[in-house]
């Protein structure tokens, strides 16, 4: 029987608490059970705010991860003690355990610029000895050539689809086309392929250890600066929410549930 995750709330989003997502997740993969992942951080969660499609579809997610160092410090003031599970290191692990002990899962890369997904594949091949990729698109296409990659999917019915497209255009992609694989696993992964291609890197892990891996994203792609605005703006809420809701997150829902407002 697979394990129900708990369910809680931020700022009334939905995110699920439990030690083991890759053992969960991949449970569902081989018990064919179609999953949409949400990797969830500040930015998104006050995005949602504004955003009324993104909200739908991250409150009706299978499975939504604290990806954000954001998300952790509004749980922590809630007296849950989690560690961040970022969207990239979850992608990985299902990746290495698709790529052992004869699994062979399916796997397809959708996103980035023209050339990365093909040198991410390559990468991905090279690190993981076995691992099936049956295709790689970049996310620069349109009209008919979107046609045709829905058309491959269907014919492929890969079973670990990554999808980078950024947020909200991921989600929204997915949760429009997730039915022409029903039983797959599909992840929006953001930036992840331009890492696993080489174009970019993560942040050092001081940075990342202590909270600042959002800074060095912002020295790789200044243009985010506007999106990090949200930062400051999540961290007041989170303190007024703490305090107006103080029992919001003591409530475990079951998944799927909607969660309070």
């Amino acid at each position: 029987m697979i394990e129900t995750p708990q369910q809680f709330s931020i700022l009334g989003l939905p995110i699920h608490l439990m030690d083991d997502y890759v053992g969960w997740l991949y449970a569902r993969l081989q018990a064919g059970i179609g999953t949409h992942v949400v990797t969830l951080n500040a930015e998104m969660t006050i995005l949602c705010e504004t955003h009324e499609a993104l909200r739908k579809i991250v409150e009706q997610a299978d499975l939504t991860i604290p990806d954000g160092s954001g998300i952790v410090f509004y749980l922590q003031l809630h007296g849950k003690k989690i560690r961040r599970c970022p969207g990239i290191e979850l992608a990985e692990a299902l990746l290495k355990t698709a790529g052992s002990n004869g699994h062979n899962q399916r796997v397809f890369f959708y996103g980035g610029a023209p050339g990365v997904a093909a040198s991410a594949a390559q990468a991905i091949k090279q690190k993981y000895e076995g691992i099936n990729i049956v295709g790689a698109q970049h996310g620069f296409i349109q009209g008919a050539e979107i046609e045709e990659l829905k058309k491959s999917l269907i014919a492929l019915q890969p079973q670990l689809i990554f999808v980078g497209l950024g947020v909200p255009r991921q989600e929204l992609w997915i949760a429009q086309n997730r039915s022409l694989c029903p039983q797959a696993t599909w992840i929006g992964i953001g930036g992840s392929l331009d890492i696993w291609s080489g174009i970019k890197s993560r942040a050092p892990a001081i940075l990342a250890n202590n909270h600042l891996e959002w800074l060095y994203r912002l020295y790789q792609e200044p243009w985010r600066w506007r999106r990090m605005t949200a930062l400051p703006i999540f961290a007041r809420k989170a303190i007024v929410y703490r305090f107006t809701h103080p029992s919001a997150l003591d409530e475990q829902l079951p998944i799927n549930e909607a969660p309070p407002k």
